[in-house]
């Protein structure tokens, strides 16, 4: 039996595109489709079983991604959300995980990471891709060291802040101390949790459970 995908998204060609991809996966196939929030909730809650795992746009009308991602969460909370955006902020990846998406994907993601990702997402519960783009930065550590580095007091307090839709520069004035000591605290972070992106450096950190969002 396929595994159950949901899709919300606003746009009509999108997401009839979208679900003739994931009906062509051998491991997936969508089980309802929705224009909005709104839309996707009544017919959440009239269907035997809900999806699996529900894509969810960020911008849409008549309740948005954020909105919707709550209440499914709430209402449906075996349902693995994942928010599906052309936007790639920081802030707009934050509100979404803190909503209870277990994962941010972009809407330009290649077909066999989308399969991928989702694997992962119905095995281990979340997906982060930022972990698999290594740079030099990150090879200057090995598996075993990033594993077993110390995060000191201070990096935990910034990871915190860093969980919330605060700026660099609000979380200084919050730690009471310089924007380039915070600076250096988010390069130490991502080097020693093996990241590229304030919104991978949140992620490990739930992961190691030293913030919840």
């Amino acid at each position: 039996m396929k595994i159950a995908i949901g899709l919300a998204d606003d746009h009509q060609l999108f997401l009839k595109s979208l679900t003739m991809l994931i009906n062509s996966m051998d491991r997936f196939e969508v089980s309802v489709q929705a224009l909005n929030g709104e839309d996707l909730l009544h017919k959440l809650e009239t269907m035997p079983k809900p999806p699996a795992i529900q894509l969810i746009d960020v911008d849409m009308p008549s309740m948005g991604g954020e909105q919707a991602t709550k209440a499914i969460s709430s209402r449906f909370p075996l349902v693995k959300t994942v928010a599906l955006s052309m936007k790639d902020d920081d802030m707009s990846i934050l509100s979404m995980l803190r909503a209870g998406c277990c994962a941010y994907l972009l809407k330009d993601i290649h077909p066999d990471e989308l399969e991928r990702a989702l694997l992962e997402i119905h095995t281990k519960g979340f997906y982060n891709g930022d972990t698999s783009n290594i740079n030099y930065r990150r090879l200057l550590l090995t598996a075993q060291e990033a594993d077993s580095v110390n995060i000191t007091e201070k990096e935990k307090a910034f990871l915190r802040l860093a969980a919330s839709d605060a700026t660099y520069k609000q979380i200084a004035n919050e730690m009471g101390l310089s924007e380039r000591t915070v600076d250096g605290y988010r390069e130490s972070l991502i080097t020693k949790l093996n990241v590229q992106s304030r919104v991978g450096m949140v992620l490990e950190g739930v992961r190691r459970n030293i913030v919840h969002i």
